[in-house]
């Protein structure tokens, strides 16, 4: 059987994830035979991964000019996009309109025009475009999903949620390109997007109306001043200011930040290790959102970025019960330790309170691996043999855009100080 031929546009801490699959798990049924990044070392070290950890034989490296070329050349069946936020809509558009499906990270793009020329493109071309949402594939969010399907609690009518990152993993979107709001979105479209599409999902509908309040309240150097600090630094290499900061990334002496970063700044002068409490952080911090359903649900949301905990509760009220969900993760830092640990679930609950009954507990698996076990199940998803799976819980291209056009939606509301109705933004699907 003829191996699917796979080629990455973007090669930083996030790609590993699929290249790393591809060339050990899933090299019978697949190969990655191009790379394409802006930066030459980074690409380099990720061939050297390849090289020294699974025997493989070294992807043809491109520039960022040259992603046409690599297409002509390689002639890949799927283009997997892993760049930086800002250019997935260039990257997916392309491939599609040169023949091949692809495969984005999350989130599919950045606002709402380019959300809509990715949903144009897809209906001109035929190509399918999936968005990698490994939250849908996590043991307990497939768990609730299950319990909130089977209709014990009835039809769904309120939903809180709140999403905790840790001053360890919510930190680290303040010292990266994600700081600047043109290259994310912000946390409500880059981390949200998985929250977003986990309600979209859980519920099986779609938003209409989003109202949303936002602040940048913890980081940036205002807010640090504030508080009394008085040392500061543009970036922790070589900062004697950076030393005693617990906020401080040390790349010196981490392979993965060291190749991937600190000996690619050459190249492209991007630095991974800015100050948290630096100038020029455009993205919030701290972040509530009220979102209306097509299905009649309204949901409260909050994100917050500086938290002593990482993890999620959300609740579901219904006109039978309730159902309430609690999880600690454990906290990350991109590229900087074992991915097996991103998302890792290190505790849980799901309670069932059904009106004039006792509540009870819903047992669950054991649950390994990154992202509450889903990454494995996705993986396979994508690079393996699919198993049945009644909940439908690949994503392609609708789902990618109704997970970010919330957090598109919440940042007009933020702008404007008023309620943003989705179907002014982009054409949306019956549901």
């Amino acid at each position: 059987m003829a191996k699917k031929r796979y080629v990455q546009v973007g090669v930083g801490g996030r790609a590993r994830f699929f290249y790393e699959a591809v060339a050990s798990t899933y090299s019978e049924t697949s190969e990655v035979t191009g790379f394409c990044d802006v930066n030459r070392t980074r690409m380099e070290y990720a061939v050297k991964v390849l090289e020294e950890n699974y025997n493989y034989p070294a992807p043809k490296l491109y520039g960022a000019d040259e992603f046409e070329k690599m297409i002509e050349e390689q002639n890949p069946d799927c283009v997997i996009v892993t760049s930086i936020d800002r250019t997935h809509h260039k990257y997916i558009i392309k491939a599609m309109e040169m023949g091949c499906d692809v495969i984005s990270e999350k989130p599919m793009t950045t606002d709402e025009k380019k959300c809509q020329e990715i949903l144009d493109a897809v209906e001109r071309t035929g190509k399918h475009l999936r968005v990698s949402f490994n939250y849908r594939y996590g043991v307990v969010n497939t768990k609730l999903c299950e319990v909130l399907r089977s209709g014990v609690i009835g039809d769904i009518k309120a939903v809180h949620f709140e999403w905790m990152l840790s001053t360890t993993h919510g930190a680290d979107y303040f010292r990266r390109w994600h700081r600047d709001k043109k290259n994310s979105g912000g946390l409500l479209v880059h981390k949200s997007t998985h929250h977003f599409d986990l309600v979209n999902f859980w519920l099986n509908t779609y938003p209409v109306e989003v109202y949303a309040m936002g602040n940048l309240a913890f980081y940036g150097r205002e807010n640090a001043e504030e508080r009394g600090i008085t040392k500061f630094y543009s970036r922790a290499h070589k900062s004697e200011n950076a030393k005693d900061d617990p906020f401080a990334l040390i790349m010196e002496g981490n392979p993965g930040l060291e190749g991937l970063y600190l000996n690619a700044e050459k190249d492209d002068g991007y630095i991974r290790d800015q100050s948290v409490f630096g100038d020029g952080i455009s993205i919030e911090d701290i972040m509530g959102v009220t979102v209306r359903y097509a299905n009649g649900a309204i949901m409260t949301y909050q994100l917050t970025a500086f938290s002593p905990k990482e993890g999620y509760r959300v609740t579901f009220t219904g006109t039978k019960g309730r159902v309430e969900m609690d999880a600690t993760e454990m906290t990350y830092v991109n590229a900087g330790g074992d991915k097996a640990e991103e998302g890792a679930i290190a505790s849980h609950t799901i309670t069932v309170y059904p009106m004039f009954k006792e509540p009870y507990t819903v047992d669950t698996e054991k649950i390994e691996g990154g992202h509450g076990g889903g990454d494995s199940v996705l993986l396979n998803d994508i690079f393996g043999v699919p198993e049945y799976d009644p909940l439908q819980r690949a994503a392609g291209s609708m789902d990618g855009a109704m997970s970010i056009i919330t957090g598109i939606a919440a940042n007009k509301s933020i702008a404007t100080g008023m309620p943003v109705k989705i179907k002014d933004l982009i054409d949306i699907p019956k549901k």
